[in-house]
């Protein structure tokens, strides 16, 4: 693996990337009165970072940068526009507003740091195993099989889980109901455990790269795992949904939260 200095070097552009990105998209948000854009563009942060890393880097082993790169796009198009359409005419979203009504007076101001910068700098460590796996020089090994497995497993987990519950949502014979059949009857989060699974595999690509001088670079499937279970994901969408939603409760007791499992009897 190259020096820090040189890895600096590489990941500067991305860096750049993502501030340029989440400060264009910042200011749109003060002119639509919806911070919860950042969401939309999430994956654009990080999908763009990542092919900031390979521009900036030399020249990879064609098929490790390839899969990489082909991956985390599919990922970044699938997800950002899966977002969009989802949110498109429903102004912003209640979670935002929440945080809108605690850091008032002066949100807007506020949201360039707890919002779109944020976001700029976690997209930009997410994205470190593209970085890696661009720069190791390792060939293509078994570990690298398996990555890549897992990351298509973990996408196209992920896609099915939002296929099947925005058709739910689009039937209003479902409205008030919550959805628990296909791959919502095995996990109240599939979408997130395919995720998960999505940025595991794209660790393991870039150990397959580096090896153990990569390891440092799982530090984007441990902070995307984080906030999946604990920050933006499980935690703050149950936070009062049973409360507002007496049916969830029930699923909550019967399902598993994250992990595919079989579900508990009545």
């Amino acid at each position: 693996m190259p020096g820090w200095l040189e890895l600096w070097s590489v990941a500067r552009p991305g860096l750049l990337w993502v501030a340029v990105l989440a400060l264009l998209t910042w200011a749109v948000s003060l002119w639509r009165h919806d911070a919860s854009l950042a969401d939309r563009l999430w994956p654009v942060f990080i999908a763009g970072a990542s092919v900031a890393h390979a521009l900036a880097g030399p020249t990879p082993p064609a098929w490790r940068g390839a899969v990489l790169l082909a991956l985390v796009l599919a990922w970044g198009v699938r997800l950002c526009v899966y977002i969009t359409r989802r949110n498109w005419g429903h102004g912003e979203d209640r979670r935002y507003q929440q945080m809108r009504a605690r850091h008032a007076p002066h949100f807007g101001l506020k949201s360039l740091v707890l919002v779109f910068g944020l976001q700029a700098v976690l997209a930009w460590v997410v994205s470190a195993p593209v970085l890696v796996g661009w720069l190791g020089p390792q060939p293509w090994g078994w570990l690298d099989s398996l990555g890549a497995a897992l990351a298509l497993f973990g996408l196209l987990f992920e896609a099915v889980a939002d296929a099947q519950l925005a058709r739910f949502k689009a039937d209003p014979a479902h409205a008030g109901q919550v959805m628990d059949r296909g791959l919502w009857r095995l996990s109240r989060h599939p979408n997130y455990f395919g995720e998960a699974c999505f940025w595991w595999g794209v660790g393991l690509l870039a150990l397959g790269a580096a090896g153990w001088a990569g390891t440092w670079s799982l530090v984007s499937p441990l902070l995307m795992t984080w906030l999946l279970l604990k920050v933006s994901g499980v935690v703050l969408l149950e936070h009062d949904i049973a409360e507002r939603r007496p049916a969830y409760a029930d699923y909550i007791r019967r399902t598993p939260a994250f992990w595919p499992g079989r579900r508990r009897a009545p």
